[in-house]
């Protein structure tokens, strides 16, 4: 799933090159709603994606994120055998001022109109509380609060799935997937975060926590005696495991000269800046890379259950199925000596392309 060259490329040009359907550009300036929707691949099923909102430097630069996203959950979805396909909502503004119940209301009512074809869920910027907003103009949501009916905060199901993934690689590395004794430092520690310092502290790990906001570093730190680390030096230690569960592109040509850890799994989306170029380079060094988009696939398998009718249980059986697709990959990486992100993508698009065989016949 190489990143396309979009540069100076028309929208149509950059569907082609993403292979999108569908880009909704959703405005209205009455809430102050400037918002896209993108849907990637509705093969395998409706397009299920997170709602983010980021105050993005340009339309241009949401743009691509947005593009970037909905495919990654077109392959997120295939990897972890849901019968979904890939979508991703984004929001331009800043979620602590610019947000609105009146804004996301008018965003459900451009989902409504897409009959289906997209389910939104909770992202970067958005919450619950957002997705009950939501609800209010359209059945096409997940996330909404328990409270209501909903699976509310997928957080802690997106952090299981992490740490199965942590094991798969610490298995594959150290013949047993025991984190006890084991080092990780934790970049970013929003909801994700925070619940897999938790877990990882049960697992008797040595955690380093770091993040942009220094006064939560102490506070998490403090909670789980964990150790903070300045966010400018976090590739000036050892440890075992870095994990990435903030923005993406973190890693890229620079860090990864600069890296002494053993293994990367993190729930950061998109956390290659180039996948062919870092991909190789990771597998050049010897650092096993757990491919984002299939670990950070609980939150996916949260809003899957609660679309079938299941309870959380039922998301978290299926989270633990993270630890086998990684594992998977690691095989496949490993037998054709290339890069996990290119072992995954391999896994996912037979998939999709299976599926579509059955789907002729009809």
């Amino acid at each position: 799933m190489p990143v396309p060259d979009t540069n100076n490329l028309s929208v149509f040009s950059q569907l082609d090159a993403f292979g999108h359907q569908k880009i909704v550009f959703c405005n209205d300036p009455e809430t102050g709603l400037k918002a896209i929707i993108a849907i990637h691949d509705t093969t395998l099923g409706p397009a299920l994606g997170g709602v983010r909102m980021w105050n993005y430097k340009s339309e241009a630069d949401a743009l691509s994120d947005v593009m970037r996203l909905s495919r990654a959950m077109t392959y997120k979805a295939s990897v972890s055998g849901l019968n979904l396909g890939g979508g991703t909502a984004v929001i331009i503004g800043d979620p602590r001022k610019d947000k609105s119940e009146a804004m996301m209301r008018k965003l459900g009512r451009f989902i409504k109109n897409l009959n289906g074809e997209f389910i939104a869920g909770e992202d970067m910027g958005t919450n619950p509380r957002d997705m009950e907003y939501i609800r209010m103009e359209t059945e096409f949501v997940t996330g909404y609060p328990e409270t209501i009916g909903g699976s509310g905060d997928p957080s802690p199901i997106t952090a299981r799935g992490v740490l199965m993934g942590m094991k798969a690689c610490v298995k594959e590395l150290y013949s047993t997937d025991t984190l006890a004794g084991r080092s990780v430092l934790v970049q970013g520690i929003g909801h994700v975060g925070e619940n897999l310092v938790s877990l990882l502290r049960d697992e008797n790990v040595k955690v380093y926590v770091s993040d942009i906001n220094d006064e939560r570093v102490r506070q998490i730190a403090k909670k789980f005696g964990a150790e903070p680390v300045s966010n400018n030096n976090i590739f000036d230690i050892h440890y075992d495991i870095y994990a990435p569960c903030a923005l993406g592109a973190t890693i890229n040509s620079a860090t990864i000269k600069k890296m002494k850890c053993a293994i990367i799994a993190g729930s950061a989306n998109n956390q290659l800046e180039d996948e062919a170029v870092h991909g190789k380079m990771l597998l050049d060094k010897g650092i096993l890379f757990a491919p984002d988009y299939v670990i950070n696939a609980g939150g996916l398998m949260n809003c899957y259950s609660e679309l079938m009718g299941f309870r959380r249980k039922r998301a978290l059986y299926l989270t633990e199925h993270i630890y086998d697709a990684t594992r998977n990959i690691l095989k496949l990486s490993k037998a054709e000596n290339i890069p996990t992100i290119e072992a995954a993508n391999k896994i996912a698009e037979k998939r999709i392309t299976d599926i579509k065989k059955i789907k002729t016949s009809y």
